[in-house]
C-alpha cells in the first residue's frame, strides 16, 4: 500500500509564501494498493493534482467521501478522469445528516460550473450505501466506516489492506459540546492498533471555548485518541487555513512534547502535500 498526501488543509484552499511547506490545497489523500487499485478519500483542491497522475492509468476509481462541505468536494470537477471516455469512478457518499448523495455533482450545475456534470464521459456511480452498511471490499482492501462528530454528519474511514490498516478520522470533534455520533472510546476502537491514522488537527486548547462546536479537534486531543488506540503513526491534518508553514510546526513540535511526556511509542507529524508512505 501506498500513501500520498494532495492536500491537507481545511476550510478553504491558502496559497502564498508562508504556506508552502505543508501546501495549501484542501483535503485529498491517494491511496494505491499493491494490486494496482486506486482509492481516493476526499475532493478538495488537491484532487486535481492527483488526476494529472490518474489519468496516465486505466484503473478503476473509488472516491471515499467524508461530506460534502466545499473543501472537501470543490476539486472534483477539476479531476482530470471524470472527463475521459469509459473511465470508471465509483463514488461513496459520507454519512450526512441531509441524504444529498449527489452534491459532488450538482455542484456542476446551474450557474456554479460552466461544464454540466451531465456531459461528462466517465462512467460515474454513485455508492449510496446505507448506514447499516459498516464494511465493504474495494479489491484487496477492508473499508469500514464510522460517523464523524461534524455539523451536517459525515464518515471517518478506515482501510485494511496489504497487512497495514490505515484510519482516516477529519473533521471530527472528539468533544463536541452537542450530541455525539461517537464517543473517544468507539473511536480508540475504530483505530485500534492502525498503522496510520490521519486525525483532524485544526485547532489548539488555545483556541478554545471560542471554536468549540466547529466541528473539529484540537491537536492535542487527536495526540491523546492515537496514544489510547495504540497507533504507530499520527499525522496531523486538516491545517487551519490561518496557520503559516512556522505555525504549523510551532503545533507539530507541541504535540511531540507531549508524546515525549507521556514516553509513548507514537511517531508524530504534520501532514504535508506530496507527502508519500508505503506500507
Amino acid at each position: 500500500m501506498q500513501l500520498t498526501f494532495y492536500g491537507v488543509r481545511g476550510s478553504i484552499p491558502t496559497p502564498g509564501a508562508d504556506y508552502i511547506k505543508y501546501g495549501g490545497n484542501t483535503a485529498c489523500v491517494h491511496v494505491e494498493l499493491n494490486d494496482g487499485s486506486d482509492i481516493i478519500i476526499d475532493a478538495g483542491t488537491g484532487i486535481r493534482a492527483l488526476g494529472q497522475k490518474l489519468i496516465t492509468k486505466n484503473t478503476d476509481i473509488h472516491l471515499l467521501l467524508t461530506h460534502n462541505h466545499w473543501d472537501h468536494i470543490q476539486g472534483f470537477p477539476f479531476f482530470a478522469p471524470i472527463y475521459q471516455p469509459h473511465r470508471n469512478i465509483f463514488i461513496t457518499p459520507g454519512q450526512t445528516t441531509l441524504a444529498e448523495h449527489d452534491n459532488i455533482l450538482k455542484q456542476m450545475s446551474g450557474s456554479y460550473f460552466p461544464v454540466p456534470y451531465g456531459t461528462l464521459q466517465s462512467n460515474i456511480t454513485l455508492l449510496t450505501q446505507p448506514d447499516t452498511l459498516l464494511h465493504w471490499q474495494i479489491g484487496e482492501a477492508r473499508i469500514q466506516r464510522q460517523k464523524i462528530n461534524h455539523p451536517g454528519g459525515g464518515s471517518a474511514y478506515c482501510i485494511e489492506a496489504d497487512g497495514s490498516k490505515v484510519v482516516y478520522i477529519t473533521d471530527n470533534e472528539l468533544y463536541p459540546p452537542y450530541k455525539k455520533n461517537t464517543d473517544f472510546l468507539d473511536w480508540v476502537e475504530f483505530a485500534r492498533d492502525a498503522d496510520l491514522v490521519i486525525h483532524d488537527a485544526q485547532y489548539m486548547l488555545a483556541d478554545m471555548p471560542a471554536k468549540s462546536g466547529w466541528g473539529h479537534s484540537v491537536a492535542e486531543e487527536a495526540v491523546k485518541l492515537s496514544m489510547a488506540c495504540r497507533a504507530k503513526r499520527l499525522a496531523l491534518y486538516s491545517h487551519d487555513h490561518t496557520r503559516t508553514d512556522d505555525n504549523i510546526a510551532s503545533v507539530e513540535a507541541q504535540c511531540q512534547e507531549l508524546i515525549a511526556i507521556a514516553e509513548a511509542e507514537l511517531h508524530l507529524f504534520a501532514a504535508a502535500e506530496g507527502m508519500s508512505i508505503a506500507f
